[in-house]
């Protein structure tokens, strides 16, 4: 059950989203003012609550400013894969404004506080400030380029590299929006999620992270991922930081 919404503009609580941006490129203070000016419309759901229905035809685009969300297909039988991660900073639904129906639903999967912002207050700042609409076109690229990583450690990676890569991943992530660091980290995804994450059952889950921590490359204790030697994870999950695109340079 979702909380009540709340009116409202942007102002302090689109910071995420602008860390996002200003950790790829530059932001002058009048694009900062511009972004901070978008109206929005606030509203809190609780862990398991729907935000995004999937077959629903928004009107507004999300933006995630607290807790973790997850984008899901469901399938006939019931089962369900989560085929994305999303953290503050990261609208979940751009590309709806132009697919204009939603094939995916999203799910919190912590108690979080999504912005929704109207489609034409999007449009209306893309042709204003053709630098921010190029930087809202860069979210939705690097969005793309998680997902063919995804898919890339779906059928390529053994298990327990492809939940090392994840790991690697969504330390960087959070680290770019200044929500991790010192290689510690939240990570509030339950054994059910991850195996929707990772595609197994899970029992297999709870063997592959076990096997994990046996490598002494990192501590997960209750939501709470300690990895002990970064470079050593990469190393053992193959990872290339580079589809995160995290250099700063004019876009």
């Amino acid at each position: 059950m979702t909380f009540d919404a709340e009116q409202t503009t942007a102002s302090a609580e689109i910071s995420p989203l602008l860390r996002f941006f200003q950790r790829r490129d530059r932001l002058g203070r009048e694009e900062q003012a511009l972004i901070e000016a978008l109206p929005l419309r606030t509203q809190r759901f609780r862990r398991g609550d729907e935000i995004i229905r999937q077959h629903s035809r928004p009107l507004e685009s999300c933006l995630i400013l607290d807790g973790f969300a997850a984008r899901l297909l469901h399938m006939a039988d019931g089962k369900r894969q989560i085929t994305a991660v999303h953290i503050p900073g990261d609208f979940v639904d751009l590309h709806g404004l132009l697919l204009k129906v939603m094939d995916h639903s999203v799910t919190a999967v912590s108690d979080c506080r999504a912005a929704f912002v109207p489609h034409p207050a999007i449009i209306q700042l893309a042709e204003q400030a053709p630098h921010i609409g190029r930087l809202f076109w860069m979210s939705t690229t690097i969005d793309a380029a998680i997902q063919r990583a995804w898919i890339g450690c779906l059928g390529r990676r053994s298990a327990v590299t492809h939940l090392a890569y994840l790991i690697c991943e969504m330390y960087l992530r959070l680290n770019a929006v200044d929500l991790a660091s010192d290689n510690r980290m939240g990570l509030p995804v339950t054994q059910s999620e991850m195996s929707d994450i990772l595609g197994l059952s899970a029992v297999h889950v709870n063997r592959v992270v076990q096997e994990l921590r046996r490598t002494g490359l990192i501590s997960w204790v209750k939501g709470e991922v300690t990895i002990l030697d970064f470079d050593r994870l990469t190393e053992f999950a193959d990872f290339d930081p580079t589809y995160l695109n995290l250099m700063r340079q004019p876009r």
